[in-house]
C-alpha cells in the first residue's frame, strides 16, 4: 500500500489524537507505521459481536457505525453512533471478550489493527496511549448522556438532544456544514436509541418540523433555530469535550444549519 493511501486512512484519527495529547515526530512515525488491513463492511453487517474474542481493534475510516445491546427477548438498545476517525472497539485491545455488538450503520471502510500492535504502541509511545485513553473516556461520557436520554428526558427532548449531538459531532468530523447534515439513522434505529416506537419517532419528527425546530428533506436535516432546538433538548455540549476533538469547534452557539 502506498504512503499516500496509508496517510489517507490514518490522517483523520491522528489529527484527532494531536488535539488530545502533545505528540512529537516519533509518535507520528510510530502511529503511521501501524500494520493494518483494510476491510469494507456493508450496512447492518457486524463489525464486532457480543461474546466474540477480540483479537483486533477497528478504526472507522469512512462511514458510520453503531454500538448496541440486545435483551433476551430480542429488544435492541442502541448505545452510541461512531463516525470516521473513531476506534469502535479500542477497549478490545485490553478486554479479551466483546461485551456488546458493533454494526455498520452505512457502508464502512475500516482499518483493522491487531490488538498486540495496539498494546505495543501504548507501551512504547505513552503520549499516544494518553490520547487513546482520552478517546475511551469521551466514549464513556457520551454513553452517560444517552442513558439520561432514555431514562429521564421525555421523547421530544431526547430527540432534540440527539439531533443536536449529531450536528456538533458531524461538524467536528467535517461531515456537516452551515446547510445542515444527513441524519444517519432510520426511524427504527432512532426508536432503538431513544427507547420508543418508530411510530412515535415519526410523530415527534413531524412535530419538530411543524414547529420550525428542524426542516427535513428526506434524511437531510437543517436547523433554522439552533438555540430553540438546544433549549428544548436541554443540550449542553460539555459532555462531547469538543476542545479535545477539534480546536476549531468550541463555541456552543455554532452548529450546522444555524440560521
Amino acid at each position: 500500500m502506498s504512503h499516500e493511501s496509508v496517510a489517507r486512512i490514518l490522517d483523520r484519527t491522528y489529527r484527532k489524537f494531536e488535539t488530545r495529547a502533545s505528540l512529537d515526530e516519533d509518535d507520528r512515525r510510530a502511529f503511521y507505521s501501524l500494520p493494518f488491513e483494510v476491510r469494507y463492511v456493508d450496512p447492518n453487517r457486524y463489525i464486532a459481536r457480543e461474546g466474540d474474542r477480540a483479537p483486533r481493534a477497528t478504526l472507522i475510516v469512512d462511514g458510520l457505525a453503531f454500538r448496541h445491546k440486545v435483551t433476551v427477548e430480542g429488544a435492541r438498545q442502541i448505545l452510541s453512533v461512531h463516525i470516521p476517525g473513531d476506534f469502535v472497539d479500542l477497549e478490545g485491545s485490553l478486554l479479551t471478550v466483546a461485551d456488546h455488538n458493533v454494526q455498520a450503520l452505512t457502508r464502512c471502510e475500516t482499518a483493522i489493527v491487531a490488538r498486540d500492535e495496539i498494546i505495543r504502541l501504548v507501551e512504547t509511545r505513552p503520549r499516544l496511549g494518553r490520547a487513546m485513553w482520552i478517546d475511551t473516556l469521551i466514549d464513556g461520557s457520551i454513553y452517560r448522556e444517552w442513558i439520561v436520554n432514555v431514562g429521564r428526558r421525555d421523547s421530544k427532548s431526547g430527540m432534540c438532544h440527539l439531533l443536536c449531538e449529531f450536528a456538533r459531532r458531524l461538524e467536528a468530523a467535517g461531515l456537516a456544514d452551515a446547510a445542515g447534515y444527513e441524519l444517519p439513522m432510520t426511524q427504527e434505529q432512532l426508536a432503538d436509541a431513544l427507547g420508543i416506537t418508530p411510530v412515535h419517532v415519526n410523530r415527534i419528527l413531524r412535530e419538530l418540523d411543524r414547529q420550525g425546530l428542524i426542516v427535513r428533506d428526506k434524511r437531510f436535516v437543517r436547523v433554522p433555530n439552533w438555540e430553540a432546538l438546544r433549549r428544548v433538548g436541554g443540550f449542553s455540549e460539555l459532555y462531547l469535550h469538543l476542545n479535545q476533538v477539534m480546536p476549531a469547534v468550541q463555541r456552543e452557539g455554532a452548529a450546522p444549519g444555524r440560521a
